[in-house]
């Protein structure tokens, strides 16, 4: 299962109801957060939701009400008595952008390590899911991310026992392991069937549409996009400071054939997003305009 959770929606300042931009993702004992805007932290906490177990926090970009909430995150992982090293992901640049923000919070008791993205697309493998980045369109550089798990084959016990391959060796292979023994080589794709179709969740925000998103959002279970404006005449402003608007978010989640879509990272004069949904979704009808907190339970397809 994999829990998503958008902890806040609002673009360029918080307001009284809606938090900066922010999503943590949950998945085998492990947290993922995208983006730290003011207020994340409170967000978190009227969730329910712990800072305690993020591994790592993934960055689209340096604007503030991205990344203005970092420093304080940081505090509160270290009064946690955390001593597990954490994770940054971000645009070139990061580390320099992060150790100056840790001039507010300069001793922490655990580690953080840097990856930088420096290539169009780029993928890291975490404990049981993968993390991928992909460039998009703003005035800055900034990266959209897709959250991955994969699902392998189900595991063929009859044909591992007319294999003879011992009992204490199936847990290793049905992790993708290849086993040498003194009686021969046991590999995964003798036991194991056909992939089976696994979860993913695709995160875009502060850009203008691009192939690298239809691309990268394909087939996706969820697709969490920015919607700034609502109102249709602001398009041309969408252009000017390379943001969308819901109507170009909708044509994009239905490009990319995803199951959903929750839009985010409204402008702070657009109040009620319900409002221009009926219109969105004459274009992608399984378009939703999401409030701060809004979560799901994403499961596996039966077999």
């Amino acid at each position: 299962m994999l829990d998503i959770c958008l902890l806040g929606t609002g673009g360029m300042m918080p307001l009284p109801h809606r938090w900066l931009t922010s999503l943590m993702a949950r998945y085998n004992g492990s947290s993922l957060l995208i983006d730290c805007g003011e207020g994340t932290q409170i967000a978190m906490k009227e969730k329910g939701w712990s800072p305690k177990p993020i591994d790592v926090i993934c960055f689209t970009h340096f604007h503030a009400d991205h990344i203005s909430g970092l420093p304080g995150m940081l505090l509160t992982m270290g009064n946690a008595e955390r001593v597990k090293p954490l994770l940054l992901v971000g645009p070139k640049g990061l580390a320099r952008v992060v150790q100056s923000l840790r001039v507010i919070a300069p001793e922490l008791p655990f580690e953080i390590k840097y990856l930088e993205l420096t290539e169009a697309e780029q993928s890291l493998c975490m404990d049981g899911f993968r993390i991928e980045a992909y460039r998009v369109h703003h005035n800055v550089v900034c990266y959209g991310y897709n959250i991955v798990v994969d699902r392998i084959g189900r595991f063929d016990v009859n044909k591992a026992m007319e294999l003879k391959i011992p009992r204490n060796c199936w847990n290793r292979l049905q992790k993708g392991e290849s086993i040498e023994t003194e009686t021969g080589t046991f590999t995964p794709d003798m036991v194991l069937g056909a992939a089976r179709k696994g979860l993913k969740v695709t995160y875009c925000t502060d850009t203008r549409p691009t192939e690298s998103i239809v691309r990268n959002a394909a087939g996706a279970d969820l697709f969490i996009c920015e919607g700034m404006y609502g109102e249709p005449e602001k398009k041309q402003k969408a252009k000017e400071y390379k943001h969308m608007t819901f109507y170009e978010a909708a044509e994009l989640a239905k490009k990319a054939g995803v199951k959903e879509m929750w839009l985010t990272h409204y402008s702070p004069s657009l109040i009620r997003p319900e409002e221009y949904m009926p219109k969105v979704r004459e274009i992608f009808p399984h378009s939703i305009a999401a409030k701060d907190g809004r979560s799901v339970d994403l499961l596996f397809e039966e077999d």
